[in-house]
């Protein structure tokens, strides 16, 4: 999944705890646009058709065992093709011994070489990881998102409608906030949306007639989060009495955002109604339906309005 977006190599050395071996300039100055990784086997060889030089190379046991195993003067045009095709940086797994030919090559086509005690596969699923999330699509919402029941629920509603409050009442109630006023979403697969606070205004909160408040500093870090997968989507909106709102539930509604389909409430908000309790049990009826099990379907086939041997829901439990 291509997206328009740039990592510093010195973040990944820096949260990986990668070698410098090589670096043609400064880490900061080098950017990776590509969350593929490729171990080059294939190029090793010398097929070079689908090679994509914007991802980063891994080569371990294998790949450092097949050189070996070649002449100098085939290993010698195997490395130079290879670098030639300046990928943004060749890592080392395992801990193994970068040889003077690699960083001759390395430094005539100025690729940078970094190093991993690792193994390949551990090293490219975590390599992959921080790609996949710093390198994904995303948008920024207006909105309030916190963990209630283990479940992400993004608060979405207009200015004044009672997210933050909302929010910080859940907070007391135990449950975790991870961003208030801005949600970062980023869709970091075919399937899920994380969202996150900005830095800059992470776990501040703000509170109409107080002011602006430090959740962490407050609740205490069992209050905050810094990230969370997005599970649910409730709109917060002023009641209308003119509006015929959801009273059973039958029919899934859904947001899209980034692609992707999220389910979703509207709940009406008026004097006396506790939002927070209202969430929870929303956290939970959510959590329930991902299981297969929809109460407002067994209140009707008890009534005897519906056909009992309806299909029960496929449980995903890839996504928990």
């Amino acid at each position: 999944m291509n997206a328009p977006f740039t990592v510093a190599l010195s973040k990944l050395i820096k949260e990986l705890k990668l070698e410098r071996i090589y670096l043609p300039r400064d880490a900061s100055e080098i950017l990776v646009t590509s969350s593929d990784v490729n171990r080059p086997g294939l190029y090793l060889a010398g097929f070079y058709d689908f090679f994509d030089n914007v991802r980063i190379q891994l080569m371990g046991k294998a790949e450092c065992g097949y050189l070996e195993t070649l002449c100098e003067g085939s290993r010698a045009q195997i490395l130079d093709d290879f670098f030639a095709q300046k990928p943004p940086a060749l890592i080392i797994t395992r801990g193994l011994d970068v040889t003077d030919e690699m960083l001759k090559f390395a430094k005539k086509y100025e690729v940078p070489i970094l190093r991993t005690e690792e193994s390949t596969s551990n090293f490219m699923s975590g390599l992959i990881a921080i790609l996949s999330v710093d390198l994904a699509p995303r948008i920024t919402r207006h909105g309030v998102l916190v963990e209630v029941y283990g479940e992400g629920i993004l608060l979405l509603g207009e200015s004044g409608v009672g997210k933050s409050e909302t929010a910080i009442e859940l907070v007391n109630r135990g449950h975790r906030l991870i961003a208030d006023d801005a949600v970062e979403i980023r869709r970091v697969s075919n399937r899920t949306l994380v969202g996150s606070a900005p830095e800059n205004i992470r776990h501040f909160v703000e509170l109409r007639g107080i002011g602006i408040i430090n959740a962490r500093r407050i609740f205490g870090m069992g209050a905050i989060k810094v990230t969370e997968k997005i599970d649910m989507v409730i709109q917060l909106e002023h009641w209308n009495s003119e509006k015929v709102y959801d009273r059973m539930g039958m029919e899934n509604e859904y947001t899209d955002i980034l692609g992707l389909n999220i389910p979703s409430l509207t709940i009406p908000v008026r004097p006396g109604r506790n939002l927070a309790i209202i969430i929870e049990v929303a956290a939970m009826n959510n959590r329930q339906k991902k299981m297969g099990y929809n109460a407002a379907q067994e209140l009707l086939q008890k009534l005897g309005m519906v056909d009992a041997a309806q299909p029960e829901t496929v449980v995903d439990w890839d996504s928990y």
